[in-house]
């Protein structure tokens, strides 16, 4: 005989509950996402393209670069990027922060799956404007965009938002050498 098993649903207040202990814990759509301190090299390649996202977004007066620790918040899940980009205005309440232009997360071993599936669709029906999911073992990132099949870039990243005046161009092999050597 088999016994269905009933699935807990995490919340939103269930995260206020759990350890300080270094962890990162993010619910998306009911589900438990628990990830480790990130490793020396992923928070080398966060910084790095920090470094060149800030600039941008700073001189076409795109709003604010957030990272780390910043909340998205939507339909009940909350997840913490690695990196994102909000439009202008000031963010009073994580519940009523505008939707970001763009969002970054790192994958690793332990996050690979989530970044792929349960946050694309998260952020994707959000209304974020593109979703990079950079993978530092292979160099590469994975630019998704509402509508338009996903592009899989491996030396130069372009990024124009609406409203810009020039693109962002971005040498990956020269930022991945400069995060990872």
């Amino acid at each position: 005989m088999h016994m269905a098993v009933k699935v807990r649903k995490w919340t939103r207040a269930d995260l206020e509950r759990l350890p300080d202990d270094g962890n990162k814990y993010e619910v998306i759509r009911g589900e438990l996402f628990v990830t480790p301190p990130p490793a020396a090299g992923h928070e080398s390649i966060v910084e790095a393209f920090a470094r060149r996202i800030s600039p941008y977004v700073w001189a076409q007066g795109l709003g604010q670069v957030r990272f780390p620790r910043s909340v998205f918040v939507f339909e009940g899940s909350e997840a913490e990027p690695d990196m994102m980009v909000l439009p202008p205005g000031r963010v009073t309440s994580w519940e009523r922060m505008p939707t970001p232009l763009l969002v970054i997360e790192v994958a690793s071993e332990s996050t690979f799956r989530r970044d792929r599936v349960a946050k694309r669709s998260n952020y994707m029906d959000a209304g974020v404007g593109e979703y990079w999911i950079v993978d530092g073992t292979q160099r590469v990132v994975t630019v998704i965009k509402p509508g338009k099949s996903d592009e899989v870039v491996s030396s130069g990243l372009r990024w124009e938002p609406s409203g810009t005046t020039e693109a962002l161009h971005i040498d990956l092999a020269t930022l991945f050498q400069e995060a990872l050597g």
